[in-house]
């Protein structure tokens, strides 16, 4: 990333540029898309739900409180309006570039997981009776016993919609719950460090902002049960594998919360030092935080900010 010149970092001057860098990132999240997509035409394990087991799972057979298309909307564009108005504050292509493949990341490689474990474990859905039977006439005889049951394993046979079916037999883990977390998850690391809440001056109203997309995503996954899609283990394990993932993301491109250099990704300071270690000091004299500008005896401006690469950069060009 030498050859990016730091200043105002906006798209038009370093967006092509930074993109560029991650050109093989980008072309991994196009294959994640791809292999998600396949995962969700493949036909899922039929689990074995024999006729005593249909008394659990027979739950009414409800709409979605949260849409499936909403999911992408409060896990993915949600958090891309808070990146995009940091962006226009603070004009850092870094942080905005990084804050939307990161996410991206986060919230596909969950989905390539939940929809894998979907098809390899297969457990029915609460509502699995009204699935199989839309009708509501389960085997009440001998006639339908034979019908409905297979003689010799006893297992279910179907006489519902097809696609139906299918979801019926993807239960675990929850992918509202895990998409939700994931995405929400990321947000709530990514105002942990652009608020510095973990300052230790003690200002709960930066943890109720943090905690704020977590709640959001725990009623997404709530609903869930409340709607009879998913049991409660369902949920549970859909939202601790979303907000894993969205950890390890965020911190493949952006500091510890508690850290000084929180604020910005890795990319940035790397190429602060980098710049600085070509002699290239002239190119950074504008940087998107707090800074204080002051004039030195030789007329250059001198950086201010919490960061220690910054402070052991001023004090090395310094006489």
């Amino acid at each position: 990333m030498a050859d990016i010149q730091l200043g105002c970092h906006t798209i038009r001057s370093h967006g092509t540029q930074v993109a560029r860098i991650h050109m093989y990132d980008w072309i991994i999240l196009l294959c994640l898309a791809v292999l998600d997509g396949l995962l969700n035409i493949i036909e899922p394990f039929h689990r074995f739900v024999g006729r005593d087991m249909m008394t659990d799972l027979s739950y009414p057979l409800k709409g979605n409180t949260i849409p499936f298309w909403a999911v992408p909307l409060i896990a993915i564009v949600l958090p891309w309006v808070v990146f995009c108005g940091i962006y226009f504050k603070k004009k850092n292509v870094y942080d905005l570039h990084h804050g939307i493949l990161g996410i991206l990341f986060s919230v596909l490689i969950t989905a390539v997981i939940t929809d894998a474990i979907k098809d390899g474990v297969g457990r029915p859905c609460p509502d699995f009776f009204w699935r199989c039977f839309p009708d509501g006439k389960p085997s009440l005889n001998h006639i339908f016993v034979l019908q409905n049951y297979d003689n010799v394993t006893t297992d279910v046979i179907c006489h519902g919609e097809k696609s139906v079916i299918k979801e019926g037999h993807k239960s675990f883990p929850s992918g509202h719950s895990s998409w939700s977390f994931a995405g929400l998850g990321f947000l709530s690391w990514y105002l942990a460090g652009k608020l510095k809440a973990f300052d230790r001056k003690g200002h709960i109203a930066k943890l109720c902002l943090v905690f704020l997309p977590l709640l959001v995503a725990s009623l997404v996954a709530v609903s869930r049960v409340d709607d009879y899609w998913h049991h409660w283990q369902d949920v549970f394990a859909g939202g601790i594998l979303g907000l894993t993932v969205a950890s390890f993301c965020y911190l493949q491109f952006f500091p510890y919360p508690f850290d000084n250099d929180a604020i910005w990704p890795h990319a940035y300071f790397q190429q602060l030092a980098e710049t600085h270690s070509n002699g290239n000091a002239n190119s950074f004299n504008i940087r998107p935080s707090e800074f204080e500008d002051e004039q030195e005896d030789h007329g250059a401006i001198a950086l201010r900010d919490t960061s220690p690469i910054l402070d052991s950069m001023e004090s090395g060009r310094r006489p």
